[in-house]
């Protein structure tokens, strides 16, 4: 089954502060996706650059 969304190697970094470092993944359609973690661990801005409200400085997107 093809990926409905694909994150590869996604970076963002904020001047000296990495914020998503390498983060890769793959999900189906219909599949679910937590993002667990402590604060400043990169959840809310790898949703925010999946969202579309930030760009990330190295990697990839892809959707169906």
């Amino acid at each position: 089954m093809v990926p409905a969304l694909e994150l590869d190697r996604l970076h963002r970094s904020f001047g000296a502060v990495v914020a998503v470092d390498g983060i890769s993944l793959s999900l189906r359609k219909g599949e679910f996706l937590t993002l667990l973690g402590p604060s400043g661990s990169g959840k809310t801005t790898t949703l925010r650059i999946v969202g579309g409200f930030e760009s990330p400085n190295g990697g990839e997107i892809r959707d169906s």
